[in-house]
This record gives C-alpha cells, structure tokens and sequence, in this order.
C-alpha cells in the first residue's frame, strides 16, 4: 500500500517560495530568485495513466516526476521551477505590473499558463517557448483571478476554450482563448461588491447527465 504524501506549496513577501511536508509541517525546499513578493503559486496537475479516465487517480500528489512550479511575482514576472532541484525553468516576461494570479491549464490546455495582474490584462502563455499566446484587454481596473471556464465555444475542438477573468472593476469577463478580439460575455457585479476577488465553477448534479455546459 503506498503512503500518501501531502505538500503544500506558498509565496511570501520574503520574495521565497516555499514547498511545505503537510504531516510534519517542515519546509522541503526554498525557491529563490524572484526579486519582490511572491503574490500566487500553482502547482502543474498530475497526468493520469488511467485509460478509463478515472478521477480518483488525479490526485494532487508531487514528488518529483516533471512536477513543476509556477509562480507570479510584483517583479512583474512569472517564473517556473523544478519542485525536486528548485532549479529555475524560465520567466516570462510580459506584464507591466505586479501578476496577482497564475494557473496552469490541463488536458488539451497542458503546455498553457494564465495569468491576471494589476496592469489590467489577462495573459495567456505557451510554457514551452515563454511567450505570450495571447493577451486579452478590457477590464478597467486591476485583475484579481482568472481561471480556465468549463464552458465550450461551439464549432472548436477543445473541451475547454473560454477562460474567465474577475476584477477590481466589479466584472467577471469570460474570452475566447483562439482570440483576443472580443469578450464573450461581462457580469456585472454591484458597485458595492468592491472587487471580484476569486472565482470558482461548480458543477451541479442534473436528471440527465451533461459533462460541459455550451456557450453561443
């Protein structure tokens, strides 16, 4: 029977991050090189073997194996590192302000990070080259979070190409990732709400079961 690892990964105004052992609570590695604080950190999602596609095997266990880190920075910068040598991959470069939010995509949006800063812009990367796919502008005040939406634009092949960006602008902005010409659609939130802070897709169980919601 395997034992089950826990790690816990963290950003600090010290500029470090750090790769935490949950059940001792000890500090495995220290990753250094950012130059200001270290605003959010993500951990690359674990690939599944199982043909069947099985959920349960997607847990999110590291520990070597091509694991990476990402990480966003008021350096204006995002970095990826090596979770087992804390070794420095890359940084992209692009933003013109602190970079509050990064995410990596997963299943066909694998080789993809996204990324929201207080320049008011929402990025795209390939993590392969470090370069900007796409940049989608819009949001008139700082960008809080993003996140990749479950909702399919018709006509695509991917099982997920929309993402969805929320800001201080009291917006919640959804785009088309094959293009940063428009916005697919706004929530407007109340001027009292003072920001969108954070962002979350739930999943509802329905009669008839459907595996992704479509949008026009």
């Amino acid at each position: 029977m395997h034992t089950l690892m826990v790690y816990l990964c963290s950003g600090s105004w010290d500029k470090t991050i750090r790769l935490w052992d949950v059940k001792t609570s000890k500090s495995l590695h220290v990753f250094n090189g950012h130059e200001n604080t270290v605003w959010c950190v993500d951990i690359s999602p674990l690939q599944s073997n199982d043909k069947n596609n099985n959920k349960m095997n997607n847990i999110g266990v590291i520990g070597g194996n091509g694991y990476t880190i990402c990480s966003g920075s008021s350096d204006q910068t995002i970095r990826i590192w090596d979770i087992e040598t804390t070794k420095q991959f890359n940084i992209f470069k692009g933003h013109k302000h602190w970079i509050k939010i990064v995410k990596y995509g997963s299943n066909e949006l694998l080789n993809t990070i996204l990324s929201g800063s207080y320049d008011k812009s929402v990025c795209l990367w390939d993590i392969r080259s470090g370069q900007q796919i796409q940049v989608f502008n819009g949001h008139t005040s700082y960008v809080l979070y993003v996140v990749y939406s479950p909702f399919v634009i018709k006509n695509s092949n991917c099982n997920s190409n929309a993402i969805c960006s929320g800001s201080l602008d009291n917006t919640i902005r959804f785009w088309d990732i094959r293009s940063n010409k428009n916005q697919l659609y706004i929530i407007k939130g109340d001027d009292e709400d003072n920001g969108i802070l954070c962002l979350k897709f739930i999943a509802l169980k329905k009669k008839r079961k459907q595996r992704m919601l479509h949008m026009i």
